[in-house]
């Protein structure tokens, strides 16, 4: 297996997952629209491609002028905000374009990597959440990916098409040395969020103080983006040699809370940030963690970055590093 599409290769996940499979000695085609992705975060080492998956002749071309071995599929939008706002667009982007990909790959045993989301979940009746939870999902966003994983699972039984889903609960965190990190726009994330109340010396507004959590903010289950990339090869090699249908959670089972990680950054960044409170976001949980077991026990995953700490340091050295970048312009 030697050539790797990675869809969405101009995007957060992506152009981890691209870096860490070159380093690999894989060869790597990144597909990306560019209409949220970065062209500047794509590796050199990568072949590019500008074109966009709701365009079925793009798609068509891609496969016919590249030999795809497997695919990781991250082009998506990601909002669950946005997605009460824009249902249609989601539905569209998220399941037609992951539908384009599979048509051209149904047939031909490619395995298929799926960036999908603890969102599935929606507000859960158990935690830790183990895969089996039943799938409530409360916005368009949510909903889409769960449409993705049904397709692929009448795929895999029609076409006996290898793939893996993987539900990601909170990617986070960024490339030790600065190089790489999250940078969405708009930013619905909180680390970043505190992070750039740090830089900019502005307050840093939380949702809700009276959840039914130890300190009263809510819990999350993050995973650094290096553990998540991980995640993605181990699922890879699981398919290499069988035509499986895999689902996995993708978190650590450990849940750290809003104030925990407002907190950290303040710890990291050495800095005194303005807390303001306002009153909790609707259908916002208040725990959302992990049941890892099964990723564990079936693909031996333990993540090595994924502790609060590290998550932040990293975080923070990329947006200090990219503060400086745009101030020397």
């Amino acid at each position: 297996m030697n050539t790797i599409l990675v869809t969405g290769g101009a995007g957060y996940i992506g152009s981890f997952m691209t870096r860490k499979l070159l380093d690999e000695g894989y060869n790597v085609v990144v597909a990306d629209s560019l209409e949220r992705g970065n062209r500047d975060v794509i590796d050199d080492r990568a072949t590019f491609v500008l074109g966009n998956f709701l365009d079925k002749e793009f798609v068509r071309n891609l496969f016919s002028n590249h030999s795809i071995d497997a695919v990781f599929h991250f082009a998506s939008y990601i909002s669950m905000a946005e997605s009460m706002e824009k249902p249609g667009r989601y539905f569209e982007n998220n399941v037609v374009s992951a539908m384009n990909i599979l048509e051209n790959i149904r047939n031909g045993n490619v395995p298929f990597i799926f960036s999908s989301t603890a969102g599935v979940y929606g507000n859960p009746i158990q935690i830790p959440i183990p895969e089996e939870h039943p799938k409530y999902p409360t916005n368009p966003y949510g909903e889409s990916k769960l449409m993705v994983e049904q397709i692929l699972s009448w795929f895999h039984k029609i076409y006996n098409l290898p793939y893996a889903s993987l539900r990601y609960f909170n990617a986070s965190g960024a490339a030790s040395d600065g190089s790489l990190g999250e940078d969405h726009h708009p930013e619905s994330h909180i680390i970043p969020n505190v992070i750039r109340a740090a830089i900019d010396n502005t307050p840093f507004t939380l949702f809700g103080q009276d959840y039914d959590t130890q300190d009263g903010t809510a819990v999350r289950d993050y995973i650094h983006v290096y553990d998540l990339v991980d995640a993605h090869l181990l699922a890879l090699r699981k398919l290499s040699h069988k035509t499986l249908g895999l689902t996995y959670n993708v978190g650590t089972g450990k849940g750290y809370s809003n104030k925990e990680v407002y907190e950290m950054v303040k710890i990291v960044s050495g800095k005194d940030i303005t807390l303001r409170v306002e009153k909790r976001r609707p259908g916002d949980a208040s725990v959302l963690v992990a049941d890892v077991t099964k990723i564990q026990n079936e693909l031996e995953f333990r993540p090595q970055f994924s502790d609060l700490q590290t998550i932040v340091q990293t975080a923070w050295t990329y947006h200090s590093n990219a503060l400086r970048s745009n101030n020397e312009e």
